[in-house]
């Protein structure tokens, strides 16, 4: 699969300056990604990427930025053809126990299989976002690969972020 377009990131202020980084899934893990692991999770809409960064307790600040993207290969988590030879199915993507899974240092499917898909090339996932309160036509990818295929939208530079 292949996508060209906007992508949409909500993150943690303190990601400011560091957008294109992937350091805070590395520093903390997240479904698709083992910690130590960079990746950045995108949507196709703003109001995904707020759900998806703020999906316990209360609205925190929040950085809401944009890519323009062109993305592949993606792996598409929606398509039960596509998840088959990973033994894996949209049903076990959504497994919300994969925190607590890692919390207690056990495996993490959905992360073995993250794994498993960046040894077979591919440079991210879409799939529905499972952030409480999402419509069901959300998505968001996850990359994994995205150096030189995503531009940061910031043509007044307000990250500050231009060194000429």
């Amino acid at each position: 699969m292949h996508f060209t377009g906007l992508l949409y990131r909500a993150h943690n202020p303190v990601w400011s300056r560091t957008p294109l980084s992937g350091e805070g899934a590395a520093r903390f893990g997240g479904r698709f990604n083992r910690i130590g692991r960079p990746a950045l999770y995108t949507s196709l809409a703003p109001e995904t990427a707020l759900r998806e960064a703020n999906q316990v307790g209360t609205l925190q600040p929040t950085t809401l930025i944009a890519y323009q993207a062109d993305i592949e290969p993606l792996l598409d988590g929606r398509d039960i053809a596509a998840l088959e030879p990973f033994h894996m199915r949209p049903a076990d993507l959504a497994d919300p126990s994969w925190r607590d899974m890692m919390l207690s240092g056990k495996p993490v499917p959905t992360q073995d299989f993250a794994e498993t898909a960046i040894a077979h090339g591919y440079s991210g996932l879409i799939v529905p976002s499972y952030a409480r309160g999402a419509l069901a036509d959300a998505l968001y990818l996850v990359l994994w690969d995205w150096e030189a295929r995503l531009t940061l939208v910031d043509d007044d530079d307000r990250l500050g972020l231009r060194t000429s």
